[in-house]
């Protein structure tokens, strides 16, 4: 890019700030009437909700800012090339989106939108399709160098379905050609690929793997969504636990996502999960006493009452034979029965464990909806936390920006 492009786009940043959902929002629309293939590839579930178009709105805006020093995204480019290359997306699908960008802007911009500014967006664009594709390369060729890595989609076997409290099932996934399976690293996820018959369309989502890892099977631990009204993922989520059943055959791509723990850590760790938000924590949990890592651990978990908390049973023994986990748990309402096992009542709130803060180099994840991890965020650092020792996962399009 010329120095002269980068200041045009520098200079439609404020019309980024004003109208950039407006503009993501006619990218898909014109998108999917053109390329209605790619609604397989696309969560239309996040589609339906708005929060893609925000993510991409907010993702656009971020380039447009730092056109000048892109590299200070590199974080943002690797959590979306996890994302990329878990649904498989590969460089010709950056052709076809550029070009409904470029045409996007046209669109919406209408007599503001000059050569000019069209063919510094163009190059804006190459490069930044350069940028990702390129780093996905990388991951797709780290993939093919892992013990039993694949790329792609590859059939898998539901070995096992497990109710793991009233409203989360879990998945044993196991591969249909009876290979083995590249041991995930903890906290990372799956895409999973069904056919939904009320869209008539192949959709992806991601799943944690809520199991240490192996070589042998991936568990993933599914949250049913209820409502009256359900978006896409919604539907995802229910046909898994009403309709597919153990024998069953699903598509699955290899482990992804920088949610991690941190290869051989000697640190005290917390974990801090609401809901469903533990699958990646547990993960975590069984790697680290797999490992006999002998500082700290403390597992903060918050639901509604006892008869979601998943893994109860599993956790209470984790930390009754490991002299080094301490669990805390929070149930929005108590029973008598809660009340003498030691449950919280309330919200999960870290101020009622005064202790977290006693190692200055504990590692802090948390994972749970977007509010939660927000509260928890915000609260540590209140406690003199640095923001450097605090990851967070969020589930979806990423729209936290927590500094």
């Amino acid at each position: 890019m010329t120095i002269a492009q980068k200041q045009l786009i520098t200079a439609t940043v404020p019309v980024l700030k004003e109208n950039g959902v407006l503009l993501t929002t006619h990218f898909y629309k014109r998108m999917f009437t053109h390329n209605p293939e790619l609604k397989n590839m696309f969560n239309m579930g996040n589609q339906q909700s708005g929060k893609q178009q925000t993510a991409l709105a907010m993702a656009v805006l971020a380039y447009a800012e730092n056109i000048a020093n892109p590299s200070v995204l590199l974080p943002v480019v690797d959590r979306i090339g996890h994302k990329h290359t878990s649904l498989d997306i590969r460089p010709e699908h950056y052709m076809i989106v550029g070009h409904h960008l470029l045409a996007s802007i046209k669109e919406v911009l209408g007599d503001a939108a000059t050569e000019e500014i069209i063919d510094a967006w163009g190059a804006a664009y190459q490069q930044l399709a350069e940028l990702m594709s390129g780093h996905e390369a990388k991951l797709y060729e780290q993939q093919t160098l892992q013990p039993n890595g694949w790329t792609g989609w590859r059939p898998f076997k539901i070995g096992q379905k497990k109710a793991e409290s009233a409203e989360i099932t879990s998945f044993y996934l196991y591969p249909t050609d009876g290979g083995k399976v590249t041991p995930h690293i903890p906290g990372q996820y799956i895409s999973i690929r069904t056919f939904l018959p009320e869209l008539n369309l192949n959709q992806a989502r991601q799943y944690s793997i809520s199991s240490a890892p192996n070589q042998e099977y991936y568990r993933i631990s599914v949250n049913r969504e209820k409502g009256t009204t359900l978006d896409t993922n919604g539907l995802i989520s229910n046909y898994l636990h009403d309709f597919v059943n153990q024998g069953d055959v699903v598509n699955l791509t290899s482990p992804a996502g920088n949610f991690v723990l941190t290869e051989k850590t000697t640190a005290p760790i917390v974990l801090i999960s609401g809901g469903v938000g533990l699958t990646p924590l547990m993960s975590m949990l069984q790697s680290l006493t797999d490992n006999n890592h002998d500082q700290p651990v403390t597992w903060l978990h918050g639901c509604r009452n006892k008869s979601v908390h998943a893994f109860k049973d599993q956790l209470n023994e984790i930390t009754s034979t490991n002299s080094n986990v301490k669990q805390y748990t929070f149930y929005n309402v108590l029973t008598p029965e809660d009340k003498t096992s030691g449950i919280l009542e309330g919200y999960l709130d870290i101020n009622h464990i005064p202790e977290l803060t006693e190692h200055p180099d504990t590692s802090y994840f948390i994972c749970g909806p977007s509010a939660f991890i927000q509260k928890q965020f915000l609260d540590l650092k209140a406690k003199g936390v640095a923001k450097e020792s605090i990851f967070f996962g969020e589930f979806g399009p990423q729209l936290l920006n927590l500094i």
